[in-house]
C-alpha cells in the first residue's frame, strides 16, 4: 500500500480463473492517514470521529474495526456490497471530510473453492 490513492479490487479487471464468480458480501476498507494528524486536529476531529464511527457500527454498516499496528490508520470490515457505498461511508466520517485519510477498498465474497465440494462427484447440499 505504498501508494495512498483510492484503490479498489475490481473483479471485472481480474484474469480468467477456474473458480466461479461469487457475490460481494463485505468490503474491507484499509485506511491510511494522508499525513499524521496534529495534536490540534486530534482534539478537534476525534471527539466527532469516534461517535460517528460508533453510529455506523450500531446501524450495522461496520462489522468489525481495528487500528493498524503501525498506527497509520484504521481498518474496517464493512457490511456493504458496493464500493460506492463503502467510499461514501468513509468519506462522510470527520477524518474523511478533513482530507486526513484515504482508503483502499477490497471486495470480499465467499470462498470459491467450496464449489468443488458440490460438483464433480463431491457431496452436495441435497445428499
Amino acid at each position: 500500500m505504498g501508494n495512498v490513492q483510492d484503490k479498489a479490487a475490481n473483479t471485472k479487471e481480474m484474469p480468467e480463473r477456474n473458480f466461479p464468480v461469487v457475490p460481494t458480501t463485505k468490503i474491507l476498507a484499509i485506511g491510511q492517514f494522508t499525513k499524521p494528524p496534529t495534536t490540534e486536529q486530534i482534539k478537534e476531529i476525534f471527539p466527532r470521529e469516534v461517535p460517528a464511527t460508533l453510529r455506523l457500527y450500531l446501524a450495522g454498516k461496520i462489522d468489525q474495526w481495528w487500528i493498524r499496528q503501525t498506527q497509520t490508520g484504521p481498518v474496517f470490515l464493512l457490511n456493504v456490497t458496493s464500493l460506492e457505498e463503502a467510499r461514501t461511508l468513509m468519506e462522510e466520517l470527520p477524518l474523511g471530510q478533513a482530507g486526513l485519510i484515504k482508503h483502499e477498498f477490497i471486495e470480499l465474497g465467499p470462498l470459491t473453492p467450496f464449489h468443488l465440494l458440490l460438483t464433480n462427484g463431491g457431496p452436495t447440499a441435497s445428499e
